[in-house]
């Protein structure tokens, strides 16, 4: 998605939550000077190239959903493209399947997306105003493919094309880049594993501008976005009380 459509919907969000341009500029120069040069080198076509003209199953990490059965899924012209949104890392390598890319804020167990990537999975690294800490803590243990992103302009350097949190910033990136079509796995905008009150609300929070921003793109787009749910059925994704729990 172009960043000047996305722009205002994300300026509401940080009006939302507090967000200061300014502090994501300073987390963004942080992730530049902690990512290996050849990171920062076209990062959006690195990931055009794993992405464009095939099928991108994006997982999230909804309790209780587990691995996309991808074994479950009709033949594909080209082998599909998993995108796993932050820990869902965990939940992939589990049943056997290496993320072709990992979409994090580094805020969940990142072990599991260090393995990913020495494994092959291309690690988008995402800034944002209050995870610098977590930068320093863990770029320098991926071991393979990296790329950055942050919530302002894209640069050549740092990708933005558009979504929120992981799991939709993976879907707008699939979309972006020529996806036939969006499979989100393992969605729910009604339940979190947060066991702090506090943490949950502003979590639930977060989903539902998840949410929002996902309906928006299923409904600008061309290209399919789906709700892949458990029972195995495909459905396209919409907003409403029936999209807060997908799965």
């Amino acid at each position: 998605m172009e960043y000047g459509l996305w722009a205002p919907r994300y300026r509401a969000i940080a009006r939302t939550f507090g967000f200061s341009l300014d502090q994501e500029r300073v987390a963004a120069d942080r992730l530049r000077a902690l990512l290996p040069p050849e990171a920062l080198e076209a990062p959006l076509e690195r990931c055009q190239e794993r992405i464009s003209n095939r099928e991108a199953v994006v997982v999230g990490l909804a309790p209780g959903a587990g691995a996309p059965p991808l074994h479950l899924l009709s033949s594909a012209p080209k082998p599909r493209v998993v995108l796993a949104a932050d820990g869902a890392a965990a939940t992939c390598l589990a049943a056997g399947i290496v993320p072709d890319i990992v979409v994090t804020d580094l805020d969940g167990p990142v072990a599991s997306e260090v393995t990913a990537n020495a494994r092959g999975a291309l690690v988008i690294v995402h800034a944002h105003s209050d995870n610098i800490p977590s930068l320093e803590r863990w770029v320098p243990e991926f071991s393979g493919s990296l790329g950055g992103s942050w919530a302002g302009p894209p640069t050549a350097d740092l990708i933005d094309v558009g979504g929120f949190t992981d799991g939709d910033r993976a879907a707008y990136l699939a979309e972006a880049l020529g996806a036939t079509r969006v499979l989100l796995w393992g969605f729910d905008f009604a339940k979190t594993d947060e066991p702090e009150a506090a943490l949950r609300v502003r979590k639930l929070q977060k989903l539902d501008f998840a949410r929002d921003s996902l309906a928006w793109l299923a409904q600008s787009s061309r290209t399919p976005i789906l709700s892949w749910r458990r029972d195995g059925s495909v459905r396209p994704f919409q907003d409403g009380p029936a999209a807060r729990s997908t799965q």
